[in-house]
């Protein structure tokens, strides 16, 4: 039974998995100029006014243990980290009221690496992107429109995008 569950079972899957989805089976692992540069499935920081922020993390984007921060709703601690991130977004968004911030940007998952963020969020992020790259605000959101990913059989769940490969769509494109 050992020599069964141990060893025999965990090759026959390994080798299932490599033959028939082998991208998958090896981390859905993204490159960028005979690079890799991260995972689908995996969130990274980006801080520079000329990427799209994914939520906050509370294991500074580290997968090995990932997991939410576990701060209930009268934490003071959760308080304060919000209250930072509102004032990373106004600065970054000045035109925005406190209030107007998407708690996407706000509140980390609770896994501390969702990749995604809804358009809506990407919408929001938008115009500061457009503007320290030099492109018409236009443009960005038809990025956005061109790389969201619907939900499943069209009905379940919320259109959304990946972060990572939003920012590698933007460094494709032309600046000004």
């Amino acid at each position: 039974m050992t020599f069964l569950t141990g060893v025999a079972y965990p090759l026959l899957i390994t080798l299932f998995a490599q033959l028939t989805m082998k991208h998958k089976a090896n981390g859905d692992q993204v490159t960028s100029k005979g690079k890799t540069v991260g995972a689908l499935l995996i969130a990274q920081k980006f801080e520079s006014d000329r990427y799209f922020w994914a939520r906050p993390s509370s294991i500074d984007y580290n997968p090995l243990p990932s997991g939410g921060s576990n701060l209930g709703p009268t934490s003071a601690a959760l308080k304060k980290a919000v209250e930072e991130r509102q004032t990373k977004m106004i600065h970054a968004h000045p035109m925005v009221s406190k209030d107007k911030i998407p708690a996407e940007l706000l509140f980390t998952s609770g896994s501390g690496v969702d990749p995604h963020i809804s358009i809506s969020t990407a919408y929001f992020q938008s115009e500061r992107v457009a503007q320290a790259r030099g492109l018409a605000n236009q443009e960005i959101k038809n990025l956005i429109d061109q790389m969201s990913i619907k939900p499943s059989l069209g009905f379940l769940g919320k259109t959304y995008i990946n972060v990572l490969m939003l920012n590698l769509a933007l460094d494709e494109l032309p600046t000004k």
